[in-house]
């Protein structure tokens, strides 16, 4: 399993990153506000946790959004920890 994690930068809005998690990760909007002030507070959030495959796709999906509304968002993704898979 891979994380995909969202990195705050200076310039991307909230509201963007709200809804890239809405329509992306198909997160609840309650759901992806925590998420996107998590981002915003600590730097780093976690949009979901997925086979390699798709978490490439939802990686790939999000820059394509944020480059087409001209923002720097930076998505990536790890490994997911063995011990956090038990």
């Amino acid at each position: 399993l891979w994380r995909v994690l969202l990195h705050n930068d200076d310039y991307t809005t909230q509201e963007f990153v709200g809804w890239v998690l809405e329509t992306v990760f198909h997160r609840a909007q309650a759901e992806a506000f925590a998420i996107m002030m998590r981002v915003h507070q600590s730097g780093l959030g976690i949009a979901g946790i997925y086979t390699r495959d798709v978490a490439e796709t939802k990686v790939n999906a999000t820059k394509r959004l944020a480059e087409q509304h001209e923002y720097p968002l930076l998505v990536t993704m790890e490994p997911e920890p063995e011990e956090q898979r038990a």
